[in-house]
């Protein structure tokens, strides 16, 4: 890699490259062709033509590193108080939104240093300190974040619990899918933006019920439930408290052993029914994920597994065409454990043996 991370040559590739040049500046004096030394010091041709020129009109002393091409204007401890301005969000400086761009940087740093830094200073600066420009998360304005990193730790408890009892640690999800596929990128001829036909009148959809279900030193399972809406009107077109009491049967018996359930604070979670159900089985133990945490769930990499792959641009022609798709989708997944058990990592959650 040219440029590490921080942004610019370290002091070491500083010192290979000039040495390379050096060499090459030598092999100049004995009359060598560009070529030749391009291939001899694994570099390109244009590199050594651009050095054949400098030393044309310099020498030798004219291919020495001439350090950074730019200073910072703030040194470690300034930044340090700059990227503190910039973690209060940029609500807290006067804008409405939550972008951060390089112009509103470039005003924090003439409020808070009084220094006038160019847009690309700005950029160099932040770059060569570890930013990057990025696609923001998503998160509910009602995520209390330290219940979610409460509940991170609790799950991870429950994890080990888990492990003690023997049981298996099950995560459950619900997702609905509709006749309109999700967009993903695909090649096309520049100046020509692809098209995907979807049927723009189908409120037809397939809704999912899955469990992640994870046990030390057993392979990761996944069992999921599907809905189909009949259309009509009248009809439900999400999970009953009935039907989840099924899929948990049904869990239980191809697991065959105790299941400690983590779910969301969906209201059908929380059924009566379902309730006094989880009250007279034994095997079964129910906990609660912290509100507005989907991160927390691994059920939701299933999602976008399924997304990002089985169901991105396809042209659905009919209902079946959509359950058919999603169900080829899960039962590849079925077979990869490694994906299932990357869902789990990606929470950053793990089970402990106790």
């Amino acid at each position: 890699m040219r440029y590490p991370q921080g942004g610019g040559l370290t002091v070491e590739r500083q010192q290979f490259r000039e040495g390379l040049r050096l060499q090459a500046a030598e092999r100049f004096a004995r009359g060598e062709a560009n070529s030749v030394i391009a291939e001899d010091l694994r570099v390109s041709v244009r590199s050594v033509q651009r050095w054949r020129r400098t030393w044309d009109e310099g020498g030798p002393r004219a291919l020495r590193s001439q350090g950074p091409a730019s200073l910072s204007r703030l040194n470690e401890k300034q930044f340090a108080q700059l990227e503190a301005e910039l973690a209060k969000g940029p609500a807290a400086h006067g804008w409405e939104d939550q972008r951060w761009t390089l112009a509103r940087v470039k005003t924090v740093i003439g409020r808070r240093f009084h220094l006038t830094c160019t847009i690309q200073g700005v950029r160099k600066l932040l770059v060569r300190n570890g930013w990057s420009c990025q696609v923001p998360a998503r998160r509910a304005m009602e995520r209390n974040d330290d219940a979610v990193r409460v509940g991170q730790g609790g799950v991870a408890l429950r994890g080990s619990l888990a492990a003690a009892r023997g049981a298996w640690l099950v995560f459950e999800g619900e997702a609905g899918f509709s006749m309109t596929p999700p967009q993903a990128k695909t090649w096309s001829q520049r100046g020509r933006t692809p098209v995907v036909r979807v049927r723009g009148r189908s409120r037809r959809r397939v809704s999912i019920a899955a469990l992640t279900c994870y046990k030390a030193g057993h392979r990761s399972r996944l069992i999921y439930r599907s809905r189909r809406d009949d259309g009509r009107r009248d009809g439900r077109k999400s999970f009953s408290w009935r039907d989840y009491r099924d899929l948990l049967i049904a869990a239980h018996q191809q697991l065959g052993g105790p299941i400690v359930l983590v779910w969301d604070n969906l209201n059908v979670h929380k059924a009566a029914g379902l309730r006094e159900f989880a009250a007279s089985r034994d095997w079964l133990t129910i906990y609660y994920l912290p509100p507005y945490a989907p991160d927390l769930n691994p059920v939701e990499g299933i999602w976008s597994l399924l997304r990002r792959g089985w169901l991105s641009n396809v042209a659905f022609s009919t209902p079946e065409h959509l359950v058919q798709r999603v169900r080829r989708g899960l039962r590849h997944i079925q077979y990869r454990s490694d994906l299932i058990d990357g869902c789990l990592a990606e929470t950053g959650l793990t089970i402990r043996l106790v």
